[in-house]
């Protein structure tokens, strides 16, 4: 079994100033504006962690789904991106579980679903495939010039059901299922905790310098506990790469 690979993690926040400062606190370079999030009523800013992605979007309309889910719950973790060799098997295997994909892109260069949060729970998926399959079409060109060392090592889900949320996870990735942790690709991986609602909570981040990082998080009056700091509505869990 090829493990699909956690490729990007997205914030949706009130505003790009959530961007900047996550840029000042993690060292970040410069990101991509992606015009292509109009469509959702979005403006972004991606960012490159090695060969990974960390997107805010910020919602322009309160029509748009990522105004109705900060409606919700407030600013947090609002989306997934998992990248696979084969997404036409990925689209046979959600479709035969039921899994409304409510987004389909197919370019020469990239295609992806994304799947409805309803029917995953916790957050949107996107399921992609990049060709080549070291590309990144999301993060516009020259990204891996504007790349700063560092890794997306996993994230963590909440929620009533756990255990449930972790097995129906695991049927839609495809990926060797456990009880509260699913394994894929690169040593990353998902965690599922008990929560009052399904939301995601947490990513893991390896920087070259975390402690610098979470310094700096201090001095601009951010909520730091042990290595984790918390920005819009996300724990970021750092560690040494």
């Amino acid at each position: 079994m090829t493990l699909p690979r956690l490729r990007q993690l997205v914030i949706a926040a009130r505003s790009l100033s959530t961007a900047d400062l996550l840029a000042e606190l993690l060292g970040l370079g410069e990101p991509y504006i992606d015009p292509g999030v109009e469509e959702f009523g979005l403006v972004n800013r991606v960012f490159p962690i090695g060969d990974q992605f960390l997107e805010i979007v910020v919602p322009t309309s309160g029509k748009a789904p990522a105004a109705r889910f900060i409606e919700r719950g407030g600013e947090g973790g609002y989306m997934a991106i998992f990248q696979t060799d084969d997404l036409a098997a990925a689209r046979a295997r959600v479709d035969g579980l039921g899994v409304r994909r409510v987004w389909n892109m197919d370019l020469d260069m990239i295609a992806a679903s994304h799947l409805h949060p309803a029917d995953v729970g916790g957050a949107i998926v996107s399921i992609d495939e990049a060709r080549p399959a070291a590309s990144w079409h999301w993060a516009g060109p020259g990204w891996e010039k504007r790349s700063k060392p560092g890794a997306l090592r996993g994230a963590v889900l909440a929620g009533p059901d756990p255990e449930g949320m972790a097995a129906h996870w695991a049927e839609i990735l495809e990926v060797p299922k456990g009880r509260r942790y699913l394994r894929v690709a690169d040593e990353a991986g998902i965690e599922f905790r008990q929560g009052p609602e399904e939301r995601l909570i947490q990513f893991q981040i390896a920087l070259k310098d975390p402690r610098a990082a979470l310094q700096r998080a201090r001095g601009k009056n951010v909520c730091v506990v042990d290595k984790v700091m918390k920005v819009a509505g996300v724990a970021l869990e750092l560690e040494a790469l």
